[in-house]
């Protein structure tokens, strides 16, 4: 009888041009790299864990969870692919979604444009109805109203519908009301979101647009997030199906296809828990994860051992990724900066002959011109391969072969004849227009925080990731580069390292020193008993003590007047008068690190409050460089056109799984694994740890002598 590990893990990352899954079953690992199924996602899915189930020699009855997170609502809200939604809201407030902030993201451009709105003018009602904020009924809900918008809604074939009121996140009555009256009239064929469920918080704007996008995707994600389901029942996966959310933890199918805008993230937050895991591994205090797929690519700080967190996002910024620019939505967010700059983003020569890369992705279907699927745009992919950093016979395991001819094409078409360049002088500005590109969202998002990435050690992981991260960390002074063992598959494995964990979030205005105690432990004690009612028993089902589990409890603060808070931890066990204190301190010196400066005598007043109940993050093996074992033996050597001389140079060229813990190797070099390649440019050199991670140091300058 086979020694069968109890309980494989298996996660699931579905990327715009691959799905990459990872099984993991004691101290073995197994992963794949398949084309995402863009109509189908779900059959990707599928046919990756075969493959999976296959190598490993495991039955299905052994896997006993399955993590999975998709950028399938995501894609859905910037490409406006969703569901046709309409709005229900208090009379008066219909042009919220276009007042948004009422100011211009831009201040001097008069050609700006903006975001469309999710819901169009006419699809949006207003009916009579006002709950003071205190909960004052002001005026009744007008149901005959609710009832003939139900009508216009239904003659119009919306497949959604948002309702957002107006102080509905703190009085929630009318709202529920309407709920009940839409659903008698439009039926259960068509989703109805409530603001005061899917973003309880104040601020009418984000809400309305978050309850709105939250419509909008539902549908297709409920669907997807079911087809997925009977699917793994059918091939006798009968284990919990958890979902990567935003905010870095896990979460039940059912609360993911209630509330799917909170998965909008999930990939890059799957990358982000395994950066800092990998922190605290190598004993980094400070870490850039770098996640470069075949359609974006992803840059967030991480310090401490955790992630930056936030509790807004901007969807699909259409303008230079500037602030007010995107979607708003208020959700629980890892903080990272995103950019359409991936393996399949597209090149181009504009109006001012000058190279531009993305943010447009040829995905999986029809691709890179060099996949041989129909596509004719050339892609940083086809870029790659004509420089001869990529070897067509092992891309994705061998399973893709690679059409160089087709890549070269289209290089000298798109690029090289309007700028009258050779195929090479092209591939070549493709590569250095995508990483100054990324380079720049870095440093931009680096100065907005105040942090000095020259003391950051990179994290590089995804499928293109490891080809550009030396060249992108030198143009940002960076030193150190790490490229994770299965770094092809990166956010996957993240996903495998995350905890699972519910933020239960409440608006509750007012001053901090004047909040009635009795009351506030009893509503801190019910938003626990809430987040504890969503994790408990998903960690039953993955195995996991639920006596183990940690509560955290923050508070946004803020003087009074101000526009803007900061997060503070709650003291543990019931607030009184003494708690209060330590947090009116802790708000002074946050808000001393942040402005440099405090308002003496000014009252500190409460916006929210927010409850998170998690299973504990698993401890780390620390990893060590051992004792060295020599020089790398490369398996050959391959002809890379080198930009910096315009010649062509001999890179040796390595098998990631021959090295040695502690073999040393120095660039020009190439390390080829199933599901990427790590360049190693002239000046660099790597090691390999005690855990098979790849460690990059810059030796000097390229060019230096």
């Amino acid at each position: 009888m086979n020694a069968t590990p109890a309980r494989a893990r298996l996660a699931a990352d579905i990327g715009g041009t691959f799905t990459d899954l990872v099984l993991e079953h004691g101290e073995q690992r197994h992963s794949c790299k398949v084309l995402t199924t863009a109509r189908a996602p779900e059959q990707g899915v599928m046919a990756g864990i075969q493959r999976l189930l296959a190598e490993s020699g495991l039955a299905p009855a052994d896997i006993g969870l399955i993590l999975h997170g998709t950028t399938l609502a995501t894609n859905a809200l910037i490409e406006r692919k969703g569901a046709r939604t309409a709005l229900l809201t208090t009379e008066g407030f219909r042009d919220v979604l276009e007042m948004g902030y009422e100011k211009r993201y831009e201040q001097y451009d008069v050609n700006i444009e903006r975001p469309v709105e999710l819901v169009p003018r006419p699809l949006r009602f207003g009916v009579h109805e006002r709950m003071a904020a205190d909960g004052t009924v002001l005026r009744a809900l007008d149901e005959a109203a609710v009832r003939r918008a139900a009508q216009a809604m239904k003659a119009a074939q919306v497949q959604a519908v948002a309702v957002g009121f107006l102080h509905a996140y703190a009085w929630p009555a009318h709202e529920q009301r309407a709920r009940e009256l839409l659903a008698a009239e439009l039926g259960p064929a068509v989703t109805i979101c409530l603001s005061s469920e899917v973003c309880p918080e104040m601020r009418e704007y984000e809400r309305f647009s978050t309850t709105c996008a939250n419509s909008y995707v539902r549908p297709l994600m409920a669907g997807y997030l079911q087809r997925l389901r009977t699917d793994l029942d059918a091939a006798g996966l009968a284990c919990p199906l958890l979902l990567m959310m935003s905010g870095g933890g896990l979460t039940t199918l059912d609360l993911a296809a209630r509330y799917p805008i909170r998965l909008v993230e999930s990939g890059p937050a799957g990358g982000a828990i395994l950066a800092a895991t990998l922190g605290r591994e190598i004993g980094a205090k400070k870490v850039m994860a770098f996640d470069m797929g075949g359609t974006t690519a992803k840059v967030c700080l991480i310090s401490g051992g955790e992630p930056e967190r936030a509790r807004r996002f901007e969807i699909g910024r259409i303008y230079r990724n500037l602030k007010g620019s995107g979607l708003p939505v208020r959700i629980p967010v890892i903080e990272l900066v995103e950019i359409g700059a991936g393996g399949g983003s597209i090149g181009r020569v504009d109006a001012l002959s000058r190279i531009t890369v993305g943010p447009d992705s040829a995905g999986a279907e029809p691709g890179p011109a060099c996949y041989g699927r129909g596509g004719r745009s050339p892609t940083v992919t086809d870029a790659n391969l004509v420089l001869g950093r990529i070897d067509a016979g092992r891309f994705a395991g061998g399973r893709l072969a690679l059409d160089e001819a087709a890549a070269r094409a289209a290089l000298q078409r798109e690029v090289g004849r309007p700028l009258q360049l050779d195929a090479l002088w092209a591939a070549a500005g493709v590569c250095e227009i995508v990483e100054e590109n990324m380079a720049n969202a870095a440093r931009v998002h680096a100065v907005e925080r105040g942090q000095s990435l020259p003391e950051f050690t990179m994290v590089a992981f995804g499928g293109a990731a490891p080809l550009h991260a030396a060249r992108v960390a030198a143009k940002l002074g960076m030193a150190r580069v790490l490229v994770p063992r299965g770094a092809g598959v990166g956010s996957a494995i993240g996903f495998l390292r995350a905890p699972m964990a519910f933020e239960v979030v409440r608006s509750s205005h007012g001053r901090l020193r004047e909040a009635g105690m009795e009351a506030l432990n009893q509503r801190l004690e019910a938003m626990q008993a809430e987040a504890r009612a969503v994790v408990a028993p998903a960690a039953r089902g993955a195995g996991v003590d639920e006596n183990s589990l940690r509560v955290e409890r923050l508070a946004e603060l803020r003087y009074e007047g101000q526009g803007h808070e900061l997060r503070i931890a709650v003291p543990d066990g019931e607030l009184d008068a003494a708690a209060v204190q330590r947090m009116l301190a802790d708000f002074e010196a946050a808000y001393q690190r942040s402005y440099g400066v405090t308002i003496p005598d000014a009252e500190v007043e409460v916006v929210t409050w927010s409850v998170t109940v998690s299973t504990t993050a698993a401890a780390v093996t620390p990893a060590t460089l051992p004792p060295p074992a020599g020089v790398a033996v490369p398996i050959g050597t391959r002809k890379v056109w080198d930009p910096a001389t315009g010649s062509t140079l001999d890179f040796a060229q390595y098998w990631r799984f021959d090295l040695p813990l502690g073999a040393w190797l120095a660039g020009p070099a190439l390390v080829v694994e199933h599901e990427t390649t790590t360049l190693v440019p002239p000046g660099w050199a790597a090691t390999v740890d005690s855990l098979g991670h790849l460690h990059l140091q810059r030796q000097h300058e390229e060019g230096e002598a």
